[in-house]
């Protein structure tokens, strides 16, 4: 059965089952008898959103829309699968990420970079190319119909920069990927959320992050979705935290500019830090070894997306 969190305005969230519960959120959105899928998880997340519009008494062709955050495979993986039992979407990928949605095969070798052949097999299958006549691409200002809404994209590098979030017309709220950060619920406190950066490799930029959240903010949305892990408020709040913690990350990886050849370690045991010293100023309540699991892939990727910042910075 479809894990489905349902919001206001015909939003809600389904559960993709990448690696854990409640990790990657795909979100849906419908109006007037039309439906929309933002991001799409992996191949291995289709049946649960097909499972999940079925739920929702959407038949495939009333899906109008697949609008992708970005195209790391967690977001995008998926999309050319969803893509072929979806007759009638197109979907929308910022001009910079067009290509490798119609041609995947640059980004598969990124992500065996990242992972290794076994690995990114396991986690992400065999990507589908989609056909170029299915592709919109959606730049900065650029804006499609859903029903009765608009939603309009906005560019925001920072965390990549093939990255679009999506201001709905309806709710007011933001679909953020991965530019407004992380936010798991097991570390929730009771009501309150928290939130931390993801800069994973390999296009991380600090300060260009800093303008893609503060533009977020600019956008005054009472909520905001990120994909991992959906739906969080108090977004002022949020925000400083996120500011704040892109600093601590730019400073770590600044300290580590001359490490030698353990600088992976070095970089990855500070963001284990920043994570450790984040849980004792917020109060978590979740214990140390837990936080760590819960954390533990994004305490990796952090760690080499600072590499790669500061190899770009070097070259």
């Amino acid at each position: 059965m479809a894990d489905i969190i349902d919001y206001d305005h015909g939003i809600s969230a389904v559960d993709s089952r990448f690696e854990r519960p409640h990790l990657n959120a795909v979100h849906l959105m419908i109006d007037d008898g039309r439906a929309a899928v933002i991001d799409t998880g992996t191949n291995s997340a289709v049946p649960h959103v097909l499972e999940a519009l079925a739920v929702k008494g959407i038949a495939p062709a009333a899906v109008d829309w697949i609008v992708l955050t970005h195209i790391h495979l967690d977001h995008a993986g998926g999309a050319g699968l969803l893509a072929a039992k979806l007759p009638n979407a197109r979907v929308t990928v910022h001009p910079r990420g067009a290509r490798h949605m119609i041609d995947p095969s640059r980004l598969w070798a990124s992500t065996l970079a990242v992972y290794g052949d076994e690995t990114a097999h396991r986690m992400y299958g065999e990507i589908v190319p989609i056909p170029v006549d299915r592709i919109v691409e959606t730049a900065d200002g650029a804006s499609i119909a859903l029903g009765r809404r608009t939603l309009r994209f906005h560019d925001t590098p920072g965390h990549a920069r093939h990255h679009v979030c999506v201001h709905d017309s309806a709710s007011g709220h933001v679909f953020a990927g991965d530019t407004f950060g992380l936010s798991y619920r097991e570390v929730d406190v009771g009501p309150r959320q928290f939130i931390f950066p993801t800069t994973s490799p390999t296009q991380w930029e600090p300060q260009a992050h800093h303008r893609s959240v503060a533009l977020i903010e600019s956008l005054a949305p009472r909520a905001v979705y990120v994909t991992h892990y959906s739906q969080v408020r108090d977004v002022p709040r949020l925000a400083a935290d996120l500011h704040r913690l892109i600093d601590a990350h730019a400073a770590l990886g600044e300290r580590e500019q001359g490490a030698g050849a353990d600088r992976h370690e070095r970089l990855r045991d500070g963001v284990r830090d920043l994570v450790l010293a984040e849980a004792a100023r917020q109060g978590w309540t979740l214990p140390t070894a837990a936080v760590l699991e819960v954390f533990g892939v994004d305490i990796e990727l952090n760690a080499q997306g600072l590499g790669a910042w500061l190899d770009a910075r070097a070259a």
